[in-house]
């Protein structure tokens, strides 16, 4: 077996008492306390997460806006030097190579973010697609990242930094800023619900910022699993769950980020899915007693198998059992009642809006 990828955090998660897991190849910790503990306290407080096993992936030179325009599903013209968009990269077929984050650096210098199990594969298939006056690097060596998250996040950070934080508004970011004595990245964005800022900067910054951070008695260290709730609750996709090679955009729900209008590797075929209709999407489910609809749980209606839950599990917060499914298209109605395989034993679930958390402005 393979040895784990560890993040320049490793050493440090025993410390806060970190439980480390394998995931995706890397060693990460699923929780620092309890998960409803780390929950609440994003939602209500603020949490740290160190998310530096995310990959950075650098497109730069005068041909990098027609090359992004090309590969990316949203409408890269449309960023700001200063401006992060949240697109698909897609296959012809329309199916889905991951779901990032692009941030423009310069006129000709954007920096993708992509999920951290994809990150060889997405930087082989952008080098297969290159055309043009293009460099990309994958410079994810080069990068820690952290994620500070929740209510209080601006309070806390402010106080490591002279930067005004008020002024980086949500999908903004400013490069260059000084936290806590070292050269950052700071962009307002994050994958919980909440309002809060990701931060990028060398290895060894990340490391001392994460204890000057902590050192702050409102925020907590937060793993994967409080991770996973909270975007959950939220109903952001999770790449190989509600994304994937055979789960188009349009079925997980973010067609916002698919510009139809805009000519990207599998345009077409998303375009012909939505002229003919979708045939399945994914939707909310509530358990309607005891059972929590689990990944893979086949969902059924009238003994026929209609699709299958993506994510389940219990809300922290309100504990109801709930999940997302990829359903049928006909069995997708706000208020359907389906049955979920739960063990053997069909339990019922009703169809429920989403997203089930959304933060008061």
């Amino acid at each position: 077996m393979s040895e784990l990828k560890q993040t320049p955090l490793f050493d440090s998660y025993s410390k806060y008492g970190g439980k480390t897991i394998d995931f995706g190849g890397w060693a990460l910790p699923v929780q620092f306390s309890s998960i409803k503990e780390e929950h609440e306290a994003v939602r209500n407080r603020a949490g740290l997460f160190d998310v530096s096993h995310m990959g950075e992936i650098l497109v730069e030179g005068t041909g990098a806006l027609a090359f992004l325009q090309k590969l990316l599903s949203n409408d890269i013209s449309k960023i700001q030097v200063g401006g992060a968009q949240y697109s698909a990269m897609c296959y012809e077929n329309g199916g889905v190579v991951d779901d990032l984050l692009t941030y423009r650096l310069a006129e000709d210098r954007y920096l993708l973010c992509v999920n951290a199990a994809n990150t060889d594969k997405d930087y082989e298939w952008m080098k297969e697609q290159a055309f043009g006056d293009v460099t990309i690097t994958n410079q994810s060596a080069e990068y820690g990242q952290l994620a500070l998250q929740g209510p209080l996040a601006e309070e806390v950070l402010q106080t490591l930094t002279s930067e005004n934080l008020s002024d980086i508004k949500y999908f903004k970011f400013k490069d260059n800023v000084e936290v806590a004595g070292f050269n950052t990245l700071v962009s307002r964005s994050g994958y919980t619900g909440e309002d809060g800022f990701e931060i990028y900067a060398a290895p060894e910054a990340i490391v001392a910022l994460w204890d000057k951070i902590l050192e702050d008695e409102r925020v907590v260290p937060v793993g994967l699993g409080a991770r996973d709730t909270l975007r959950f609750e939220a109903c952001l996709p999770l790449y190989g769950q509600e994304l994937s090679k055979d789960i188009s955009p349009l079925e997980a729900g973010i067609g916002f980020a698919v510009k139809l209008d805009t000519d990207f590797i599998g345009r077409d075929a998303l375009a012909q899915q939505k002229e003919a209709g979708l045939t399945r999407k994914s939707v909310g489910v509530e358990m309607n007693g005891k059972g929590i609809p689990r990944h893979g749980y086949k969902v059924y209606k009238d003994g026929v198998e209609i699709g299958e839950v993506t994510t389940g599990t219990q809300s922290p917060l309100t504990k109801r059992n709930i999940g997302l499914a990829l359903l049928n298209i006909e069995h997708t109605a706000i208020g359907t009642e389906v049955e979920i395989e739960i063990r053997n034993k069909m339990v019922p679930a009703t169809v429920v809006a989403t997203p089930f958390y959304k933060r008061a402005k």
